[in-house]
Order: structure tokens, then C-alpha cells, then sequence
């Protein structure tokens, strides 16, 4: 086995003391006065010898691992890979690195993998908890975890949360689908105890509500292309067909589209579509979707800011903080 280059090999290369070389690689050479030439000589022959700090022992002498995980119901959906992308390019600047978990929307397999972190000693963690339980999280925080909820979250306790708002991104969203003349509307939602899910039904229906609309429907269970598909193939059977279809996220938009094709439906004259969230794909889709945007970049950064000024500065006031959301109109809802 290869040798791994120590302090202790630089300090006999360089003729200084093991103190003085341990001095200058932990970034403490003006605190303790060692020369601009001493600093120099050590830092040149440390990366001569190709020496790599032990993390072990730095984390032993400041108690941090510069590490955060982040957890995230399932990285095959666009959504959260792009917050997976965005958060891990946060958290670089502060010389970090991420742990990504996929819990794959499974309450039993957030809590191991939050185990599993736990044990590796991290720093802090941003999640978008997959249940309706939040007991193991409240738990990790009172033992000292800094912990960020991230578009999911629970509004009954106190776990800080960013998220979009999702009750008024729907409400608009209806509301435009109201005044292009449509009053038979069809929601396929996603995941339904998820609070951006109820937030996003509630909008739906008091829109309708406040119009006097009585002809909608509200279905589905996942956030999935598959759920897209199988609601949309059911509602195109119906008698009295919808004319157009709420999405409750873009990947249920996708198996609408598919179901649509093969149904030989088009888009917008035989039925509109309109989708929650926004990826770069909508836009070449023929045609383009008109879709409600989140500011997921500023979601993420204001995530990970509020992460480490738990971690840095102690910081432990919740902060329950909803971002506006943007209706975005492009070709694919007709005026009726």
C-alpha cells in the first residue's frame, strides 16, 4: 500500500517542527507568526509531496465535518434533481459537501437514510419530507441537527421551511383557465397528504368555488408520469370530457401528453392543459405549456442561507418562508 504523505514527512523534508508545518496547513501562520518563507517552503513541499489534509482529524479540532445532506422524495423527477443541483452548487461556496438521499417517497427509507447521515456526523440538513410524520425530524433538531424543510414541509410545528405558494400559484392558474371560457376542469393531483399538494387543491377549488363552477374533478395520488397517463386516459373516456386538465406538476403533464398521442387528442383544440411548475422541457413541446413557475433558485439559496445560519451562527428561530409563484402563458390552453 501506498504511503500517505504526513505532516511529520513534510516537517523532516523541510527541517521544521512537525508543530510549526501543522501550523501553516491549518491556515494559522499569521496567528502564530511564522514567517512568509516558512509558510511558503511548507506549502511548496506539501504539494510536492502531494500531501492530503485528514479530514478526521480537522473535524476532531473544530467539531464540524463540512458536510450537510439533503433528502429528497426521488431524484427520476425533474423537480427534485434540479433542487439536488441547485442546493449542492450552494453549498460549494461555503466548502461543503453534500450527502444526496432518495427516499424514494417512503417514510421508512427518509428515516434510515437520516439514520445513516446522522452517523456520519453532518453538520446540517435540508429536506422535503416524503410523510405525514414528523416526529423523527422535531426529534433530530431538539438533539442539536440544523434542519431545513424544502418545498415540502408541515405547517403544525415548529421545523423552518422555504417552499413556493402553492395555494396561490393554483388559485391563478384556475382562475386563467376560468376566464378562456373553460368551466369543465379536471385536476390530477399528486401526492395527497403532501402540503403543496392540499395547498394546490384548495387554490383549485376555491377558485372554482368563488365563480359558482359545479362541473371539476379532483384525482390522482403521485407525482408521477404514470398517474398523468392513467387519469388522463380515465377522464377521456368520461361522457361529459373535461376540456381542460390541471396538472399538479409537470412529470403528471408528461403522461397526459402521452395519453393525449395516443388517444389521437390535440392540444389545445380538443382539450387544454395547464401544468404546476416549469422545466427548460415545456418549452419544445409543440405546443409549449403554459405552466405556473417556481423561483426554485431562490428557494434553494434561501435554503441553504438559513442552513448555515443555524450551523454558523447558532441561529435557531423557525422561519416559515412562501415565495411567490409566476403564471407563465404560452399555446397550450384554447379560449373557449
Amino acid at each position: 500500500m501506498k504511503h500517505k504523505v504526513g505532516i511529520v514527512d513534510i516537517a523532516k523534508k523541510t527541517g521544521f517542527s512537525p508543530t510549526t508545518v501543522s501550523r501553516v496547513l491549518s491556515g494559522n501562520a499569521s496567528k502564530y507568526r511564522i514567517s512568509k518563507k516558512t509558510e511558503k517552503i511548507i506549502q511548496t513541499t506539501a504539494n510536492e509531496l502531494n500531501y492530503i489534509p485528514n479530514d478526521s482529524a480537522r473535524n476532531l479540532r473544530t467539531g464540524r465535518s463540512k458536510t450537510i445532506a439533503l433528502i429528497i422524495p426521488s431524484l427520476k423527477n425533474p423537480f427534485f434533481a434540479e433542487i439536488a443541483s441547485e442546493i449542492n452548487a450552494e453549498v460549494k461556496k461555503y466548502g461543503y459537501i453534500t450527502f444526496i438521499g432518495d427516499s424514494d417517497d417512503d417514510i421508512e427509507i427518509e428515516k434510515n437514510e437520516m439514520l445513516q447521515f446522522v452517523s456520519k456526523n453532518i453538520d446540517g440538513l435540508i429536506i422535503a419530507p416524503c410523510g405525514e410524520e414528523s416526529e423523527h425530524l422535531i426529534k433530530a433538531q431538539n438533539e442539536g441537527l440544523p434542519l431545513i424543510c424544502i418545498d415540502r414541509y408541515f405547517e403544525d410545528c415548529n421545523l423552518s421551511f422555504v417552499s413556493s405558494d402553492n395555494y396561490e400559484g393554483a388559485y391563478s392558474a384556475t382562475k386563467y383557465l376560468i376566464q378562456q371560457g373553460h368551466e369543465n376542469i379536471a385536476c390530477i393531483q399528486g401526492v395527497r397528504h403532501s402540503v403543496p399538494n392540499k395547498q394546490r387543491v384548495k387554490g383549485f377549488l376555491d377558485a372554482l368555488s368563488e365563480e359558482g363552477i359545479q362541473t371539476y374533478s379532483v384525482s390522482g395520488d403521485d407525482f408521477s408520469e404514470q398517474n398523468g397517463y392513467i387519469e388522463s386516459k380515465l377522464l377521456l373516456q368520461k361522457k361529459n370530457k373535461p376540456t381542460a386538465i390541471f396538472a399538479l406538476s409537470n412529470t403528471i403533464a408528461m403522461g397526459c401528453l402521452k395519453a393525449f398521442k395516443e388517444e389521437n387528442v390535440k392540444l389545445p383544440d380538443d382539450i387544454s392543459l395547464i401544468a404546476f411548475d416549469e422545466n427548460p422541457y415545456i418549452n419544445y413541446i409543440d405546443p409549449p405549456l403554459t405552466c405556473i413557475s417556481q423561483p426554485l433558485e431562490d428557494i434553494c439559496k434561501i435554503a441553504v442561507k438559513m442552513l448555515f445560519s443555524k450551523i454558523m451562527d447558532k441561529e435557531d428561530t423557525t422561519k416559515r418562508i412562501l415565495l411567490k409563484t409566476t403564471l407563465k402563458i404560452k399555446e397550450s390552453v384554447k379560449k373557449r
